[in-house]
């Protein structure tokens, strides 16, 4: 029998002041209000505790106008999760809001697609356009992980533990990967920036910031299909209604931190 996992949306992050045009490529309603939470995220059993993403910090907060509630390691600690112990950490891709607190995770292994790491230190950081998403400083942190035999890398599908495994899905980001998780109630499909929204993906509205279109296009299907084609199963990266559709782990937690690991309410 495949091992089975709690999994958690930990928020760390808000940007309320954001409208739609910020959001999607034709924009229906280009300047409505659009915000967006920013998580990291926890797969979890008796055996063993992965993190997915590490978040940004205050510094980065500052230099791009969000608003950080906690750090990361701050709102994981919160529910008993010292991130100086965590041994695996599944990086979805290298923009900064996915891979800015490298160093809080001493211990771990960085579990990441080649084809991001090739992209974000190759000739795509020259276009202004292409670069702007990433920090320089937590490009090099990955590169020093490297160096010290800290990285994982897969070249596509790939098992991360019994019962998670890693999809390469690309378009957003030209190595980005979503995770799928085998929970007690069937799988949860963690989108990350595969699909920012619900209506990403539900009604197929490309998010405005992509690498490439096609692949971003098709990645809809795809995690539809690592769901069992329940879209009730796919996470978004980013969208403040995953608090509203899953219930808090605890009284004490919600807004904060939610449970996917159970079928959607909503």
């Amino acid at each position: 029998m495949s091992a089975t996992y709690e999994v958690l949306a930990v928020k760390y992050a808000e940007r309320i002041h954001r409208t739609r045009a910020e959001s999607f490529i034709n924009a229906d309603d280009h300047l409505s209000p659009h915000p967006m939470d920013y998580f990291v995220w926890v797969v979890r059993n008796a055996r063993r505790t992965i993190v997915v993403d590490t978040g940004f910090d205050q510094a980065e907060a500052d230099k791009r106008g969000r608003t950080i509630l906690r750090s990361p390691a701050a709102a994981l600690l919160d529910i008993g999760i010292d991130a100086a112990a965590i041994d695996d950490v599944v990086i979805t891709h290298l923009h900064y809001d996915h891979a800015g607190t490298l160093s809080a995770f001493p211990k771990a292994r960085f579990h990441l697609q080649a084809a991001e790491m090739a992209f974000a230190t190759g000739p795509c950081m020259c276009e202004p356009y292409l670069r702007h998403p990433f920090t320089a400083d937590h490009i090099c942190a990955m590169v020093r992980n490297v160096f010290s035999g800290r990285v994982v890398f897969y070249d596509g599908d790939a098992e991360v533990a019994p019962g998670i495994t890693a999809h390469k899905i690309g378009g957003h980001s030209r190595g980005l990967q979503a995770l799928r998780v085998m929970t007690e109630s069937g799988p949860v499909v963690l989108a990350s920036d595969a699909a920012h929204y619900y209506e990403t993906f539900e009604l197929e509205k490309p998010f405005i910031i992509v690498v490439d279109m096609e692949a971003m296009l098709q990645g809809y299907g795809t995690l539809k299909r690592l769901a069992g084609d329940d879209a009730k199963r796919v996470i978004p990266g980013h969208d403040p209604l995953v608090l509203k559709r899953y219930p808090p782990l605890t009284s004490a937690s919600a807004g904060i931190v939610h449970k996917l690991d159970i079928v959607r309410r909503m």
